[in-house]
């Protein structure tokens, strides 16, 4: 395992870049010393071990320089005639005034500076309704107060990077706070607004002191080289900025992005809301950020919500539609140039690991320097501040540290220290191999998981019932709500490393029918309050999209149909002593549609499989169930 800070073995890295000139750096935890000589030099960034260090001369909050400004935009999103400004702030050197300094900029965007509205489930859609019906209409929350914050709207990242040598940028989304325009949950300007501001730092875009005035602020101080980073919707952003090519975004950062808003919303077909936000759609959202100009957001209310996205999200089907292409990242990233470090939790069940996995894949076939973090926790949770400051250092200010040659991925693993990854050289893992089991009913009630298929296994059937969460069903040890199919105890650690992917055949009771799918680790263990411990991966799906995601059709009942989905990606460790468990169910109470309890699901177990991405494939899957092994 790499380490990010290894100070015994340090090297200063004298960096020439735009005429800059360095002096000795020092770690962040090491006790600062000025000497004369150097209070007499003009303040520089400086590196070691390919990391920006804390400079002493611009350490002192009080005399940093924050100011906001206004950018102009390319486009009018609010209908008003007038070209979109965003709200932008600054914290910045005072030696980029005092002495010339250019420095390189770490950027933030987000639809949250100025706040969030209602939670109140009654502004939410009400999941108790037949799969494929019209849903009924929730209320609309009371409009959010708007907020005037200025100088700045957030203090983000400031205190990290400003002493090290970087000025740090926020600016509010579209229709968002004190920037002009709608909000529109991944339309283009969330795209374009970032580039806008981009330009401002390179003299592209004009910069005014006002929202409506034509005094100008030039960013005179800056390199042009653009760093963005960010959590959740916050890690959407650097993405969305990246698509459009925009010269100077040298590097992102995302953190638990969401890179499709379909993903988020949806699952293979299924309508499926994110974990922890039941009942949320677009629509929803949208209202949760709306806190731009009161007297624009009629017209942004018209347009985007009751039109664009209420005519265009289609939440009876789930199919995937223009409407949700347009807001999927993978679909326009041709332009993009930045380089990119992914981060992401694989136990997120709101923003689900899908969502980096994807973009990380496209990004790497193009060619462009990625690397990947994965953790083993929730939403959230940046890499290591050692890995960020490589990536920064290397891309904003030219550094040769190497990091764009080293592993391509970095895994925390079970128990270890998010600030300890596992490099890797990819994922998933190179050495990981698919490994195909077939489900055998037993006379007990639950089936085994063998790898081998081998006779008539015939049909087993479930009653879809939501009032027993997945939980509930995982742990109960016989239920007619759920099929439930197990490998023997391992007596050597299973790696598991990917995507895994179920192949089903399928009938219903009824035209149409919620479909869920755990991979559990069983005994399931209530005391233990690891993430890790009990649920691998998940996925759901709409039998009625079985050809098609574009396309689906009521199922006619009775009648069987083939469908194949692959879960959410996962890297983990199952340890000795436990059992992986496929468990196969319809309605989740965390995730889906709540319908009546009653609704037939038959699979046909002949046609079902489940494949498992199994570091060293078969003969490790073989290994980790041989008697005598512990």
């Amino acid at each position: 395992m790499d380490s990010f800070c290894n100070r015994a073995l340090a090297s200063l890295y004298i960096l020439a870049l735009l005429g800059f000139q360095l002096t000795a750096g020092h770690c962040e935890d090491v006790p600062k010393a000025t000497t004369a000589t150097q209070q007499s030099k003009p303040a520089r960034a400086v590196f070691a071990d390919g990391q920006a260090q804390v400079v002493d001369a611009f350490s002192d909050s009080e005399q940093w320089i924050q100011h906001d400004l206004w950018v102009e935009t390319t486009f009018d999103t609010d209908g008003d005639g007038k070209l979109d400004r965003m709200h932008v702030d600054v914290t910045r050197q005072r030696q980029t005034d005092t002495e010339g300094l250019k420095v390189p900029v770490i950027y933030e965007s987000s639809p949250y500076f100025s706040g969030t509205g209602s939670n109140d489930k009654k502004y939410f859609w009400d999941p108790r309704h037949e799969v494929g019906a019209k849903p009924p209409m929730h209320e609309t929350p009371p409009r959010m107060e708007h907020q005037s914050k200025r100088p700045l709207m957030s203090e983000r990242q400031i205190k990290r990077w400003v002493p090290r040598g970087f000025a740090v940028v926020h600016s509010a989304s579209p229709g968002t706070g004190l920037s002009q325009g709608c909000p529109t949950v991944g339309g283009d300007n969330e795209s374009l607004g970032p580039k806008a501001v981009i330009d401002w730092l390179n003299g592209r875009a004009n910069g005014y002191t006002t929202p409506d005035g034509d005094e100008q602020v030039v960013a005179s101080w800056c390199t042009g080289r653009v760093g963005m980073t960010g959590t959740s919707y916050d890690g959407t952003i650097p993405l969305a900025a990246a698509t459009t090519g925009v010269k100077g975004l040298e590097v992102i950062i995302p953190i638990a992005p969401n890179t499709s808003y379909y993903h988020y919303y949806r699952s293979h077909g299924l309508i499926r809301h994110p974990g922890g936000y039941m009942g949320e759609d677009i629509d929803v959202l949208y209202d949760w950020i709306n806190s731009g100009y009161p007297e624009r957001r009629d017209f942004c209310d018209c347009n985007v919500r009751d039109q664009e996205m209420l005519e265009g999200f289609d939440r009876v089907t789930g199919d995937y539609n223009e409407f949700w292409a347009g807001r999927d990242y993978i679909n326009d990233l041709k332009p993009m140039k930045a380089a990119m470090l992914m981060a992401h939790g694989f136990n997120d069940w709101n923003v689900m690991p899908e969502h980096s996995w994807r973009i990380y894949e496209a990004v790497r076939a193009k060619g462009i320097p990625a690397q990947i973090y994965y953790h083993q926790g929730g939403h959230g949770g940046q890499p290591p501040m050692e890995m960020m400051n490589r990536w920064f250092s290397r891309y904003l200010y030219g550094v040769k540290n190497g990091v764009e040659n080293g592993p391509k991925a970095w895994i925390v693993r079970e128990d270890d220290d998010r600030s300890e990854p596992t490099a890797y050289a990819d994922f998933p893992n190179p050495k990981a191999r698919k490994v195909t089991l077939h489900p055998r009913p037993s006379d007990g009630g639950n089936g085994t998981l063998v790898p081998s298929s081998r006779g008539k296994q015939g049909v087993a059937t479930l009653i879809d019932d939501v009032s027993h969460s997945g939980e509930q069903l995982a742990r109960a040890e016989q239920s007619e709500h759920r099929l439930l199919f197990t490998t023997p105890e391992l007596t050597a650690p299973l790696h598991l490393s990917g995507l895994a992917r179920l192949n089903i055949s399928l009938a219903s009771s009824k035209p149409a029918v919620n479909l869920s799918v755990w991979l559990v680790s069983l005994p399931w263990d209530e005391s233990s309050k690891k993430i890790t411990s009990n649920i691998v991966t998940r996925g759901w799906a709409d039998p009625q999209n079985h050809e098609s995601l574009t396309d689906s059709e009521p199922l006619e009942p009775g009648k069987f149909y083939e469908l194949s989905f692959e879960l959410q990606p996962d890297d983990q460790i199952i340890p000795v002593g436990q059992r992986l468990g496929l468990m196969i169910f319809s309605s989740d109470r965390d995730f889906t549609l709540w319908p009546e309890a009653g609704t037939e699901l038959s699979v046909d177990l002949d046609a079902t499989s489940l494949e498992l991405p199994i570091v060293g494939g078969s003969s490790a899957f073989r290994r980790a169930f041989r008697p005598g092994r512990r």
